[in-house]
Protein backbone atom coordinates (compact mmCIF):
# COMPACT_ATOMS: atom_id res chain seq x y z
CA UNK A 1 0.00 0.00 0.00
CA UNK A 2 1.06 3.49 -0.66
CA UNK A 3 1.75 5.61 2.24
CA UNK A 4 -0.50 8.84 2.55
CA UNK A 5 0.16 11.78 5.36
CA UNK A 6 -2.47 13.64 6.30
CA UNK A 7 -1.54 17.97 6.85
CA UNK A 8 -4.16 20.29 8.47
CA UNK A 9 -3.54 23.90 9.54
CA UNK A 10 -5.42 25.21 12.67
CA UNK A 11 -5.40 28.14 14.76
CA UNK A 12 -7.74 28.36 17.70
CA UNK A 13 -9.47 25.11 16.64
CA UNK A 14 -9.78 23.38 19.99
CA UNK A 15 -13.76 22.73 19.20
CA UNK A 16 -13.14 21.15 15.64
CA UNK A 17 -9.27 20.02 15.83
CA UNK A 18 -10.52 16.11 17.58
CA UNK A 19 -12.74 15.49 15.21
CA UNK A 20 -10.63 16.45 12.78
CA UNK A 21 -7.62 14.14 13.22
CA UNK A 22 -9.64 11.14 14.59
CA UNK A 23 -11.14 11.10 11.09
CA UNK A 24 -7.61 10.61 10.13
CA UNK A 25 -5.63 8.49 12.46
CA UNK A 26 -5.45 5.64 9.85
CA UNK A 27 -2.73 7.43 7.85
CA UNK A 28 0.65 6.72 7.74
CA UNK A 29 1.27 10.36 9.75
CA UNK A 30 -0.66 13.29 10.62
CA UNK A 31 0.59 16.70 10.62
CA UNK A 32 -0.94 19.72 12.55
CA UNK A 33 0.71 23.19 11.63
CA UNK A 34 -0.53 25.54 14.12
CA UNK A 35 0.30 29.40 13.80
CA UNK A 36 -0.17 30.45 17.65
CA UNK A 37 -3.19 29.08 19.30
CA UNK A 38 -3.84 30.32 22.64
CA UNK A 39 -6.23 27.64 23.41
CA UNK A 40 -6.22 23.76 23.54
CA UNK A 41 -5.40 23.01 19.73
CA UNK A 42 -2.01 21.95 20.02
CA UNK A 43 -2.34 19.91 23.44
CA UNK A 44 -5.50 18.31 21.39
CA UNK A 45 -3.53 17.18 18.66
CA UNK A 46 -0.73 15.60 20.36
CA UNK A 47 -2.55 13.77 22.50
CA UNK A 48 -4.07 12.63 19.72
CA UNK A 49 -1.08 11.15 17.85
CA UNK A 50 -0.66 13.80 15.55
CA UNK A 51 3.41 15.96 15.02
CA UNK A 52 2.56 19.39 15.68
CA UNK A 53 4.71 22.42 14.20
CA UNK A 54 4.27 25.51 14.92
CA UNK A 55 4.58 28.46 12.00
CA UNK A 56 3.92 31.99 12.49
CA UNK A 57 1.01 32.98 10.08
CA UNK A 58 1.15 34.31 6.41
CA UNK A 59 -1.78 33.04 4.80
CA UNK A 60 -4.16 30.26 3.96
CA UNK A 61 -1.86 29.24 0.89
CA UNK A 62 1.67 29.87 2.56
CA UNK A 63 0.71 27.71 5.46
CA UNK A 64 -0.90 25.08 3.47
CA UNK A 65 1.85 24.50 1.43
CA UNK A 66 3.72 24.67 4.33
CA UNK A 67 2.58 21.54 5.59
CA UNK A 68 2.13 19.95 2.41
CA UNK A 69 6.11 20.27 2.22
CA UNK A 70 6.70 18.89 5.67
CA UNK A 71 4.84 15.46 4.75
CA UNK A 72 6.98 12.50 4.23
CA UNK A 73 4.42 10.36 2.24
CA UNK A 74 3.82 9.98 -1.32
CA UNK A 75 0.53 11.18 -1.34
CA UNK A 76 -0.67 13.90 1.03
CA UNK A 77 -4.37 14.53 2.32
CA UNK A 78 -4.53 18.42 2.77
CA UNK A 79 -7.65 19.08 5.21
CA UNK A 80 -8.95 21.87 7.30
CA UNK A 81 -9.83 22.02 10.62
CA UNK A 82 -13.69 22.13 10.75
CA UNK A 83 -13.20 19.04 8.21
CA UNK A 84 -13.61 15.26 8.37
CA UNK A 85 -13.27 11.99 6.41
CA UNK A 86 -15.84 10.09 5.90
CA UNK A 87 -16.20 6.37 6.70
CA UNK A 88 -16.67 6.03 2.97
CA UNK A 89 -14.04 8.41 2.16
CA UNK A 90 -11.27 6.61 4.38
CA UNK A 91 -12.04 3.12 2.32
CA UNK A 92 -12.50 4.38 -1.03
CA UNK A 93 -8.71 6.12 -0.59
CA UNK A 94 -7.40 2.91 0.85
CA UNK A 95 -8.84 1.03 -2.14
CA UNK A 96 -7.04 2.98 -4.19
CA UNK A 97 -3.60 3.19 -2.30
CA UNK A 98 -3.93 -0.25 -1.73
CA UNK A 99 -4.74 -1.39 -5.25
CA UNK A 100 -1.89 -3.71 -7.20
CA UNK A 101 -2.20 -0.55 -10.01
CA UNK A 102 -1.03 2.70 -8.95
CA UNK A 103 -3.44 5.14 -8.94
CA UNK A 104 -4.35 6.36 -12.59
CA UNK A 105 -4.28 10.48 -11.49
CA UNK A 106 -1.71 12.83 -10.05
CA UNK A 107 -4.41 14.26 -7.75
CA UNK A 108 -8.06 13.79 -6.80
CA UNK A 109 -10.80 15.83 -5.98
CA UNK A 110 -13.81 14.71 -3.95
CA UNK A 111 -17.28 16.34 -2.98
CA UNK A 112 -17.89 17.78 0.07
CA UNK A 113 -20.73 18.05 2.24
CA UNK A 114 -21.23 21.49 4.18
CA UNK A 115 -23.36 21.88 6.77
CA UNK A 116 -24.61 25.78 7.63
CA UNK A 117 -26.50 26.05 10.78
CA UNK A 118 -25.87 22.67 11.72
CA UNK A 119 -28.36 21.06 8.44
CA UNK A 120 -26.48 19.76 5.15
CA UNK A 121 -27.09 22.45 2.60
CA UNK A 122 -27.53 19.91 -0.56
CA UNK A 123 -28.68 22.60 -3.37
CA UNK A 124 -27.57 26.29 -4.29
CA UNK A 125 -24.52 25.29 -6.02
CA UNK A 126 -23.23 23.90 -2.01
CA UNK A 127 -23.23 20.88 -3.20
CA UNK A 128 -21.37 18.30 -4.50
CA UNK A 129 -19.07 21.60 -4.22
CA UNK A 130 -15.77 19.33 -5.36
CA UNK A 131 -12.67 19.99 -3.52
CA UNK A 132 -8.70 18.70 -4.92
CA UNK A 133 -7.38 17.11 -1.44
CA UNK A 134 -5.80 14.26 -1.99
CA UNK A 135 -2.56 14.42 -4.21
CA UNK A 136 0.66 13.14 -5.11
CA UNK A 137 3.13 15.38 -3.21
CA UNK A 138 5.69 15.28 -5.83
CA UNK A 139 3.29 16.37 -8.46
CA UNK A 140 1.69 19.09 -6.39
CA UNK A 141 1.88 22.98 -6.11
CA UNK A 142 -0.06 25.84 -4.64
CA UNK A 143 -2.11 28.15 -6.60
CA UNK A 144 -1.26 31.67 -4.45
CA UNK A 145 -4.68 33.42 -4.70
CA UNK A 146 -5.56 35.36 -1.50
CA UNK A 147 -8.66 33.55 -0.48
CA UNK A 148 -10.54 30.16 -2.26
CA UNK A 149 -6.60 28.64 -2.70
CA UNK A 150 -5.94 25.39 -3.73
CA UNK A 151 -3.70 22.50 -4.46
CA UNK A 152 -2.61 22.25 -8.29
CA UNK A 153 -1.31 19.10 -9.83
CA UNK A 154 0.98 18.75 -12.79
CA UNK A 155 -0.54 15.79 -14.74
CA UNK A 156 -4.00 13.85 -14.55
CA UNK A 157 -6.81 14.44 -12.11
CA UNK A 158 -9.68 12.14 -10.88
CA UNK A 159 -12.64 12.48 -8.74
CA UNK A 160 -13.92 10.13 -5.40
CA UNK A 161 -17.27 9.70 -4.71
CA UNK A 162 -17.47 9.50 -1.09
CA UNK A 163 -17.71 12.77 0.69
CA UNK A 164 -15.71 15.12 2.99
CA UNK A 165 -17.69 16.10 5.56
CA UNK A 166 -17.33 19.90 5.98
CA UNK A 167 -19.03 21.72 9.37
CA UNK A 168 -18.81 25.27 8.20
CA UNK A 169 -20.62 28.45 9.77
CA UNK A 170 -22.58 27.36 13.44
CA UNK A 171 -23.99 30.76 13.46
CA UNK A 172 -25.10 33.63 11.90
CA UNK A 173 -22.95 35.79 13.53
CA UNK A 174 -19.76 33.99 12.58
CA UNK A 175 -20.83 33.94 8.65
CA UNK A 176 -21.34 37.98 8.94
CA UNK A 177 -17.93 38.14 11.12
CA UNK A 178 -16.18 36.55 9.05
CA UNK A 179 -17.63 37.59 5.68
CA UNK A 180 -15.92 40.99 6.38
CA UNK A 181 -12.75 39.64 5.80
CA UNK A 182 -12.95 37.20 3.19
CA UNK A 183 -15.12 40.05 1.03
CA UNK A 184 -11.59 42.04 1.36
CA UNK A 185 -9.83 39.00 0.37
CA UNK A 186 -11.82 38.49 -2.34
CA UNK A 187 -11.06 42.02 -3.59
CA UNK A 188 -7.65 41.47 -4.33
CA UNK A 189 -8.43 38.43 -6.02
CA UNK A 190 -10.98 40.75 -8.36
CA UNK A 191 -8.28 43.40 -8.73
CA UNK A 192 -5.09 41.10 -9.73
CA UNK A 193 -7.44 38.81 -11.80
CA UNK A 194 -9.32 42.23 -13.89
CA UNK A 195 -7.32 44.92 -13.38
CA UNK A 196 -8.64 47.07 -16.42
CA UNK A 197 -11.93 46.38 -15.11
CA UNK A 198 -13.93 49.83 -13.35
CA UNK A 199 -16.46 48.90 -11.20
CA UNK A 200 -19.87 50.90 -11.26
CA UNK A 201 -22.89 51.79 -9.67
CA UNK A 202 -24.57 49.08 -11.45
CA UNK A 203 -22.39 46.30 -10.72
CA UNK A 204 -23.70 46.68 -7.14
CA UNK A 205 -27.76 46.25 -7.98
CA UNK A 206 -26.98 43.44 -10.88
CA UNK A 207 -24.79 41.03 -9.99
CA UNK A 208 -26.01 40.68 -6.45
CA UNK A 209 -29.98 40.05 -7.47
CA UNK A 210 -28.49 38.04 -10.01
CA UNK A 211 -26.51 36.24 -7.83
CA UNK A 212 -29.48 35.46 -5.55
CA UNK A 213 -31.63 34.38 -8.40
CA UNK A 214 -29.00 31.84 -9.53
CA UNK A 215 -28.87 30.60 -5.98
CA UNK A 216 -32.29 30.03 -4.90
CA UNK A 217 -34.20 29.46 -8.10
CA UNK A 218 -32.00 28.07 -10.64
CA UNK A 219 -29.75 25.84 -8.70
CA UNK A 220 -32.50 25.37 -6.10
CA UNK A 221 -31.67 26.46 -2.96
CA UNK A 222 -35.33 26.75 -1.74
CA UNK A 223 -35.05 23.09 -1.57
CA UNK A 224 -33.32 23.61 1.60
CA UNK A 225 -36.22 25.82 3.47
CA UNK A 226 -34.84 28.79 5.04
CA UNK A 227 -31.40 27.72 5.56
CA UNK A 228 -30.98 27.92 1.57
CA UNK A 229 -32.75 31.58 1.55
CA UNK A 230 -30.77 32.64 4.24
CA UNK A 231 -27.24 31.46 2.36
CA UNK A 232 -28.88 32.75 -1.08
CA UNK A 233 -29.20 36.46 0.33
CA UNK A 234 -25.89 36.51 2.60
CA UNK A 235 -24.25 35.20 -0.77
CA UNK A 236 -25.85 37.60 -2.66
CA UNK A 237 -24.33 40.32 0.60
CA UNK A 238 -20.87 39.01 -0.14
CA UNK A 239 -21.39 39.38 -3.68
CA UNK A 240 -22.58 43.22 -3.13
CA UNK A 241 -19.49 43.71 -0.93
CA UNK A 242 -16.75 42.69 -3.25
CA UNK A 243 -18.16 45.27 -5.70
CA UNK A 244 -18.03 48.04 -3.07
CA UNK A 245 -14.80 47.52 -1.84
CA UNK A 246 -13.46 47.30 -5.23
CA UNK A 247 -15.20 50.59 -5.98
CA UNK A 248 -14.16 52.15 -2.95
CA UNK A 249 -10.20 50.75 -3.66
CA UNK A 250 -10.39 51.95 -7.09
CA UNK A 251 -11.58 55.33 -6.13
CA UNK A 252 -9.37 55.94 -3.64
CA UNK A 253 -6.47 55.15 -6.28
CA UNK A 254 -7.96 57.89 -8.61
CA UNK A 255 -8.19 60.27 -6.11
CA UNK A 256 -4.35 59.41 -4.66
CA UNK A 257 -5.96 58.75 -1.06
CA UNK A 258 -5.15 55.95 1.29
CA UNK A 259 -5.83 52.74 0.53
CA UNK A 260 -8.49 50.32 1.49
CA UNK A 261 -6.67 47.56 3.53
CA UNK A 262 -7.07 44.99 0.69
CA UNK A 263 -3.52 44.94 -0.81
CA UNK A 264 -1.65 41.70 -0.45
CA UNK A 265 0.55 43.37 2.28
CA UNK A 266 -2.67 44.64 4.33
CA UNK A 267 -4.91 41.46 4.06
CA UNK A 268 -2.52 39.04 6.21
CA UNK A 269 -3.38 41.25 9.45
CA UNK A 270 -7.03 41.63 8.72
CA UNK A 271 -7.60 38.19 8.00
CA UNK A 272 -8.59 36.09 11.03
CA UNK A 273 -8.13 32.19 11.00
CA UNK A 274 -10.99 30.29 11.76
CA UNK A 275 -13.17 27.60 10.23
CA UNK A 276 -13.07 27.90 6.70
Amino acid sequence: MQTISAVIITKNEERNIGRCITSVRWADEVIVVDSGSTDATAAISARLGARVLVKAWEGFAAQKEFAAAQASCEWVLSLDADEEVTPELRAEIQRMLSAPEPPAAEGYRMPRKSYFLGTWIRHGGWYPGYQMRLFRRSSAFMNHRPVHEGFEVRGAVGTLDAPLNHYTYDTIHQYLEKMNDYTSLDVANKLSEHPEAVIRWYHCVVNPIALFVRMFVVLKGYRDGFHGFLLAVYSSLYKLLVYAKSWEYQAAQRRGAELPPVSSADILDIKRLRAS
